[in-house]
């Protein structure tokens, strides 16, 4: 595989970046590329936001007016992507997460803040290279099936299914 170039920019004051988390963030982003086969370099943006820039983020783009727990702005279609002329690396795109519900998310599924911001940049990478869980259930399953092999080898393996059982 070739150089992968991770940008990382912290635009929120909500959540403190705990220390070695923009590591586990490039981390995922190579392993998820690494499971795709992805041969070329390539450059991926992660920006940590609160929930009141991702709520602005999901109305401008998507047309929902509510928070959200990460959007993923791929730069790419079918495999052809736009090319930073000075590396000759791909630009697969832009993730944005939101640290606030990334805590609230790994509290209700009982796992760590780490555990839960990896989980969702594998998931949003699936996403810059082509994936989408809202086309057909056998499209969520198989990209659910790679998001935790990722998780299983950055050592954050699930320990709880991501449904809720009813309260009483």
């Amino acid at each position: 595989m070739e150089k992968i170039r991770v940008i990382i920019d912290n635009k929120q004051k909500a959540v403190k970046i705990p220390t070695g988390l923009r590591m586990l963030v490039r981390r995922c982003c190579n392993a998820v590329l690494k499971l795709e086969g992805f041969r070329y370099s390539a450059e991926i943006s992660v920006t940590f936001v609160d929930n009141e820039q991702i709520h602005e983020l999901n109305r401008q783009y998507r047309g929902k007016d509510a928070p959200t727990d990460v959007l993923s702005f791929p730069m790419g279609e079918n495999g052809v992507y736009d090319e930073n002329h000075a590396t000759g690396a791909k630009i697969l795109g832009d993730i944005v997460i939101s640290m606030e519900k990334a805590v609230e998310q790994a509290r209700r599924y009982g796992h760590s803040l780490e555990r839960e911001v990896g989980y969702l940049t594998a998931h949003s990478m699936l996403h810059l290279l082509g994936y989408d869980h809202e086309k057909s259930g056998m499209d969520r399953v198989r990209m659910r099936e790679k998001e935790e092999w990722v998780m299983t080898q950055l050592g954050l393996p699930g320990t709880s299914s991501y449904v809720l059982e009813d309260e009483e």
